[in-house]
């Protein structure tokens, strides 16, 4: 499945109303631990029915601050969000975010 970058408050709201369920990746172009998480990331895009969606922190910074703020989800870099019915179910960061921990997420939507 292909991942969407998003950039703007605008594309993060349509998201929020058309889809009930998605992944948000938070991922920095300079960091080599993001680059890490965003392989894992995209290995987990190719498994799973559930879209994935990108930010680049560095692009989208008032995005990401709005999200964290929003959602009371401390911003971290890399940082991936499971979304569920416009509430951040689920979201680790850094080396914790890996293919299985992605995988084992999605249990919270059952």
């Amino acid at each position: 499945m292909d991942i969407q970058v998003i950039a703007n408050e605008e594309e993060f709201n349509r998201l929020l109303d058309e889809k009930n369920d998605f992944y948000l990746l938070k991922h920095s172009l300079t960091c080599p631990v993001s680059t890490f998480v965003k392989r894992q990331y995209d290995q987990f895009s190719e498994k799973t029915d559930i879209p994935c969606y990108m930010l680049h922190v560095q692009e989208a910074r008032p995005l990401s601050n709005q999200i964290a703020e929003k959602f009371d989800v401390r911003h971290e870099s890399p940082q991936a969000m499971l979304f569920h019915d416009k509430e951040v179910v689920w979201h680790d960061s850094h080396g914790a975010v890996t293919v299985e921990a992605l995988e084992e997420s999605t249990n919270r939507l059952t």
